[in-house]
């Protein structure tokens, strides 16, 4: 990934916050025809490794799991807030013409190692986490315990565990930190008019003296 200093990111808890707010991570991995790619809901254990473990599971159906070489290195990739800036939005634009469109962007690339577990205690322990996580936010939570134990016990035999070592999180966070004030809070006004708060905010934070 091409990653000016400007735009780096190393702090673990932003690295950490992108990861967990956009958990449909893209899994890159290297085959035997060549590169493929999935897209599947990941959970983030900063305290498992040295440098967290990702854990999700994949259909018994999916080959990824009976294709994959035991530690075999991969790439995660999570995207977060992104969208298109227009010149137009920025002061200086009308004073000199001097500007051009862009794109801004969060994203993190999980380098790791990727490792096969399929056992019925690690997949119950996935999918217990996964709704946790994602149902937390519901009127009346679900949770494994609402379906009958012998339907329950019969969709864990239809998937398998994967969990991914990491050895290292490059995160970019191109949010027009080169630009000067009054084109970065019009980039910002421009957003917010069409919506796109998530990364209006986003920008706003890389302006605290902290970020």
């Amino acid at each position: 990934m091409y990653l000016p200093p400007q735009f780096a990111e190393a702090r673990p808890e932003e690295l950490h916050r992108i990861v967990r707010d956009n958990s449909l991570g893209m899994l890159v991995r290297q085959t035997s025809v060549g590169l493929e790619a999935d897209h599947l809901p990941f959970l983030l254990d900063a305290d498992e490794g040295p440098h967290g473990t990702l854990i999700a599971h994949v259909a018994r159906s999916n080959a990824l799991w009976r294709e994959i070489h035991e530690g075999a290195g991969v790439l995660v990739v999570f995207r977060g807030v992104q969208g298109y800036i227009s010149p137009n939005w920025y002061p200086g634009k009308h004073e000199t013409h001097r500007r051009v469109p862009t794109w801004n962007y969060e994203v993190v690339h999980a380098h790791g190692t990727i490792h096969v577990r399929d056992d019925e205690r690690f997949v119950r322990g996935i999918v217990a986490r996964l709704t946790r996580v994602h149902e937390a936010d519901q009127p009346v939570p679900w949770k494994m315990g609402d379906a009958p134990a012998d339907y329950l016990a019969e969709q864990l035999r239809h998937i398998v565990g994967i969990e991914i070592r990491l050895q290292r999180l490059d995160c970019k966070r191109k949010l027009n930190q080169h630009h000067e004030k009054r084109d970065r809070e019009g980039a910002i006004d421009g957003l917010e008019s069409r919506g796109n708060h998530g990364l209006a905010q986003a920008m706003r934070d890389t302006a605290k003296p902290d970020a």
